[in-house]
């Protein structure tokens, strides 16, 4: 046990971590290796692949994954400031180099390969973003010479014409709704909600008039029988055979139609396997901590902290809705992943990032408190620091 008289780095990091959300994320963690041992052996055999390739990989991603969370959860609001924009900078850059340079897989170049090792940078640019846009808003709030509505709008454009040239309209809406729901905490008048709602509008006209793959999902969505609707059957067959309770680990059959099993239908093998009522408990533990997140953004007296909170939690939550509405046909198909589920490198490391910022975001610091506002020429005011 780590007593609180003891003050070493580790017992201040324990008492002031949010614990019940670090416990949620292990659970999440504990899961993802639990339904990857459905998902993933026959997707490994179909590409000739050991039959617990996926599993052993994602069991070894964790560890990095853990620790990069943990070691990010000591920085300070300065230190995570100077991290975001450093990974925001170098993931753009990495972004632009894999729309040109990277290969081409489904149609689309999201990658960057290092001999063996595949990096998808759009993965890292996400909670990075969040953190730079917020700081970008705080600080158009609190300083009137600092110009933080103009840089925070400015972010937008030059983080997803990257992504709209690779192409990826996945991580582009993600990005653009993530970014909408900042510009409104930080006090956008209805007026311009309703402008940004128009233009998120005639975004996605336009996508579906000029890039083919979106237009496809859509209609396919639409009418099943206008195309080749596989996925979408057997995604739909998963939740039918398996019903309330599941057929059982491993006895899952949809899993052996699926192409993305183990990655962006993870959730349909999941409900195949063991029932809806597992299902039910896995939207329940990630709606628990979006709504811990919200809860702890809305006791923070810190306008970065605040808003910094608010955007990683709509993140993190939007990601995870996206693939179960996809997986459970409530939307048109989209690659993305179930957070912290789904097989990934990239994925999973960059979660750790995000996740990272938000635990550090979210512990108890010192707040410094002005008891007295005295004049010029008088003693100076009383400072108090005090735990949030």
């Amino acid at each position: 046990m780590m007593s609180r008289a003891e003050r070493t780095p580790l017992t201040d990091w324990w008492w002031t971590v949010d614990r019940g959300l670090l416990a949620a994320l292990g659970a999440l963690m504990v899961a993802g290796l639990v339904f990857l041992m459905g998902g993933g052996p026959p997707v490994a055999e179909r590409i000739g692949l050991p039959t617990f390739y996926f599993l052993n990989r994602q069991a070894m991603y964790l560890a990095p994954t853990i620790l990069l969370i943990v070691a990010v959860s000591f920085l300070s609001l300065r230190h995570i400031r100077r991290l975001a924009l450093g990974t925001w900078l170098v993931g753009v850059a990495l972004c632009i180099l894999a729309g040109r340079f990277g290969p081409e897989i489904k149609g689309a170049h999201r990658w960057i390969q290092f001999g063996s090792f595949g990096l998808q940078p759009s993965e890292f640019v996400k909670p990075a973003f969040v953190v730079v846009a917020a700081w970008a808003f705080s600080e158009g709030a609190q300083r009137r010479d600092m110009p933080g509505g103009f840089l925070a709008i400015l972010l937008l454009p030059v983080t997803i014409v990257p992504l709209i040239l690779q192409p990826d309209f996945g991580q582009t809406m993600l990005i653009t709704i993530v970014w909408c729901a900042l510009f409104f905490v930080a006090g956008l008048h209805w007026f311009w909600v309703a402008g940004l709602g128009a233009a998120g509008l005639v975004g996605v006209f336009a996508a579906y008039t000029f890039l083919h793959h979106v237009r496809e999902r859509i209609t396919r969505f639409l009418d099943r029988d206008s195309g080749d609707s596989f996925q979408e059957f057997w995604s739909r067959e998963s939740f039918r055979s398996g019903s309330w309770f599941g057929t059982g680990p491993g006895e899952g059959v949809a899993k052996r139609h699926l192409p993305d099993a183990h990655t962006d239908f993870i959730f349909s093998v999941t409900g195949e396997e063991f029932g809806v009522i597992v299902c039910l408990c896995l939207v329940a533990l990630f709606a628990y901590i979006v709504m811990r997140g919200l809860k702890l953004a809305r006791r923070t007296d810190d306008t970065f902290s605040r808003l910094a909170i608010t955007g990683l939690t709509t993140l993190f939550g939007l990601q995870a809705c996206i693939n179960m509405a996809v997986n459970t046909q409530l939307m048109p198909a989209k690659g993305m992943t179930l957070p912290f589920v789904s097989y990934g490198g990239s994925s999973l490391i960059s979660l750790a990032l995000g996740m990272g910022f938000l635990v550090a975001l979210t512990r108890k610091r010192p707040r410094v408190t002005m008891l007295s506002q005295k004049p010029p020429g008088t003693a100076p005011a009383t400072v108090a620091g005090v735990m949030r």
